[in-house]
């Protein structure tokens, strides 16, 4: 038990990437943002709102596990910001993501001063600034600071709301909450501004009163001119060894540039004529970028998805191993075992090297002028059916004939589909895959594709009632299901693109598929379509199976007829066509 626990640990550790890591931190800092920025809005109501809102904006984030989680975060995140000014070399996204590491790196020198003269100054000092004290110190003692802080503000929301678009823009809820999205990223920042504005007048105006001004501004809340020196020397010497540091760190590229320049040039052959020399340490998507030769990458180059997949040709003795990163993406999609299959964005070879692309880039519309699908990430449920003894019925038919009774199968499993709210996506030979969730929810997506088997057992029957007189025995068929997160885009070339879905849902559900031959049943289904579905653990027979290309074993329910599942599908919420 242990060590199963230690293995999924492992292997969940493994799975991580650096972008992972700096995306959880970065919405920890990102929610901290939005608490402060709810909180200055409240200054549109009055000052007592904004030290209403401070007392539990304080309370929440200095309470000591948050507090830890919040500057590990702020640490781990403002880390990995300066390791990407080193590591990056080509930006996907042209001007946004520079853009949006430019304001990152800026954000430590435009709020340094703030920070140290709050935090630091009530850690060192026991200063209690809060509202009255900052509001006044801006407004009416040093007015340029206003600015510096209104612009850190803005820095920070925009660098966030970026992060925030990258992470967001291939989730299936995305296009639908865009507009809501875009208009609480506008609403948030603009009412925290007016609500400074608001309560700096309210604090201007209130300390023309001395009594006022006796109460807010004494040295113990706001400090001593030595204490304040000696704040600012600090923040000094902070801006210093920040900017120094990024001095280094420009300085390591540079070192960088004339290693790989001394180190040699080496060739990449994409498999159809192009060539192009680019230096040694370049990621084979990096070159693609920097010659401006299409490759396909649906994440930008980030390992979170497997369409820049490349086929090596020749010796591959000479390659770097793949990283933990890479293995794990590999190893989802079930090419793990074959070592001429590699990742573009993870490959940095360091000698000349062969390859195609396994997904041609879409540079074109996906026929009659229809806009083409670039990729998006999205929760479906796959399932595929096939049909039994198709090579047997061909041995004494015609070949008409032999495609008149495959069409009629495939005809009768579309009907359940389309009946229960699916979309026929692929037919392959005798066989069809079909996809459920594109317009529903996942757990309405599972209960259809549950829905959909019954449904086929029935077309299927009809069929085989209809056809007796020419079948020596009926025709029988194998279901396999799965549900999780794929890559659903145009796939193909020119004029033979498909709309498509890829990823390890989809190759699961294959294997279930072909498992139920050995099995000697109708239907196989993942218990990740079993719980989603909401179907009780006791409701059907599960078993744990070893899947080709998966670390360990999946528990799947098995299902000798599929007519059978009509009664669980009926007994949950109704499905929807």
């Amino acid at each position: 038990m242990i060590a199963a626990k230690l293995a999924r640990i492992g292997k969940f550790l493994r799975g991580l990437s650096v972008r992972q890591v700096r995306i959880v931190c970065g919405l920890i800092l990102f929610s901290y943002l939005i608490s402060h920025f709810l909180n200055h809005a409240l200054g549109n109501i009055s000052l007592e709102a904004l030290a209403w809102g401070l007392h539990y904006h304080v309370l929440f984030w200095q309470f000591l596990p948050v507090a830890i989680v919040f500057y590990t975060a702020l640490l781990v995140h403002g880390g990995l910001g300066i390791w990407a000014l080193y590591e990056r070399r080509q930006f996907r996204w042209k001007a946004i993501e520079p853009l949006q590491l430019l304001l990152g790196l800026s954000i430590p020198l435009l709020a340094a001063a703030h920070v140290i003269g709050i935090r630091l100054g009530h850690t060192l000092f026991g200063h209690d600034r809060f509202y009255p004290q900052v509001l006044h110190g801006y407004w009416a003692t040093a007015s340029q600071r206003m600015w510096l802080m209104l612009s850190v503000l803005i820095i920070a929301w925009i660098h966030g709301s970026i992060g925030l678009y990258f992470w967001l823009r291939m989730k299936t809820f995305f296009r639908r909450s865009a507009p809501f999205l875009l208009a609480a990223a506008v609403l948030v920042p603009t009412l925290a501004l007016l609500g400074l504005y608001q309560g700096g007048r309210a604090v201007v105006k209130e300390s023309a009163d001395p009594q006022w001004r006796a109460a807010n501004l004494s040295p113990d809340k706001v400090g001593t001119p030595a204490q304040a020196d000696w704040l600012e020397n600090i923040t000094g010497h902070f801006m210093i060894g920040y900017l120094g540091l990024l001095g280094l760190v420009l300085v390591a590229r540079g070192i960088r540039t004339l290693r790989e320049r001394r180190g040699g040039m080496i060739t990449l052959s994409y498999g159809n004529g192009r060539t192009v020399r680019v230096p040694k340490g370049l990621s084979v998507l990096e070159a693609s970028l920097r010659h401006q030769v299409p490759h396909a990458s649906v994440c930008g180059g980030r390992a979170r998805c497997s369409t820049c997949r490349i086929r090596v040709i020749g010796d591959r003795t000479s390659l770097p191993e793949p990283s933990n990163r890479e293995s794990f993406v590999l190893n989802r999609v079930g090419s793990a075992s074959d070592p001429a299959i590699r990742l573009a964005c993870q490959l940095r070879p360091e000698g000349d090297l062969s390859f195609f692309q396994i997904f041609t880039p879409q540079t074109v519309a996906t026929g009659r002028g229809a806009p083409s699908h670039i990729g998006e990430e999205r929760y479906l449920v796959s399932m595929f059916v096939d049909m039994r003894g198709s090579t047997r019925l061909a041995e004494n038919r015609l070949p008409f004939d032999t495609v008149f009774i495959v069409n009629r199968f495939l005809g009768a499993v579309s009907k359940a589909v389309i009946e229960c709210g699916g979309q026929p996506n692929q037919f392959l030979g005798d066989g069809q895959l079909a996809l459920f969730g594109l317009a529903t929810s996942r757990e309405t997506a599972c209960r259809q594709a549950l829905k959909a088997a019954a449904r086929i057992s029935v077309h299927v029957e009809e069929l085989n009632q209809f056809l007796k007189n020419d079948l020596r025995e009926p025709i029988r068929f194998g279901i396999g299901i799965h549900a999780g997160e794929v890559i659903v885009g145009d796939i193909g070339y020119r004029d033979h693109i498909v709309f498509t879905a890829l990823g390890d849902a989809v190759n699961v559900a294959a294997r279930l598929q072909d498992m139920t031959k050995s099995l000697r049943c109708e239907v196989i289904f993942s218990d990740e379509v079993r719980a989603t579905a909401g179907l009780s653990i006791d409701d059907l027979p599960r078993q744990d199976v070893e899947i080709r290309g998966r670390a360990g074993p999946m528990s799947v329910c098995i299902v000798a007829n599929a007519d059978s599942l009509a009664t669980l599908a009926d007994d949950k919420e109704p499905v929807a066509a």
